[in-house]
């Protein structure tokens, strides 16, 4: 207790600030899991389908602030979210640190907020499920006068 005690005063004598949980920060881009209210990988990023999705709810993020990974393999996608973004005077900010990863499941697009909001799920696949075919029900076939009164006579 009195070690953690001392680095800690050691640190703060040198400048440095402890980070909190940093493995967590660099998978977030900087921020932490229970600010972020959508994620979207590298790899959702690439396909047109997710992308669609992510820009037709874009006036659902007002009041979050949208971060983009700087190393995402989708340029006009980015160039999109940046510029209809400030058209809904929503805040966007491009990460270009250390936290900006590029594997196919590093986080390319977040949209988080300023303080915790706790979201179980957060993958935008689980935030904006697909819709389910829609199936239609045979109708039912109605029976005539006789065959009500008299049944099936075969």
């Amino acid at each position: 207790m009195s070690e953690d005690l001392e680095k800690r005063v050691e640190y703060a004598a040198s400048g440095i600030t402890p980070q909190t949980k940093p493995d967590e920060r660099r998978r977030y881009l900087g921020s932490l899991r229970e600010r972020v209210y959508l994620r979207m990988n590298l790899t959702e990023c690439q396909d047109p389908a997710l992308t669609q999705l992510f820009l037709a709810h874009l006036k659902d993020y007002q009041g979050y602030t949208i971060l983009i990974n700087g190393n995402t393999p989708n340029p006009a996608f980015v160039g999109k979210i940046e510029s209809q973004a400030s058209k809904l005077g929503i805040p966007f900010r491009l990460v270009n640190d250390d936290t900006a990863k590029t594997g196919d499941d590093d986080s390319a697009i977040l949209v988080v907020s300023k303080t915790a909001i706790n979201q179980m799920r957060v993958e935008i696949g689980q935030v904006y499920p697909p819709e389910l075919p829609k199936e239609e029900l045979p109708a039912p076939k109605k029976k005539g006068l006789f065959e009500r009164l008299f049944g099936d006579q075969k």
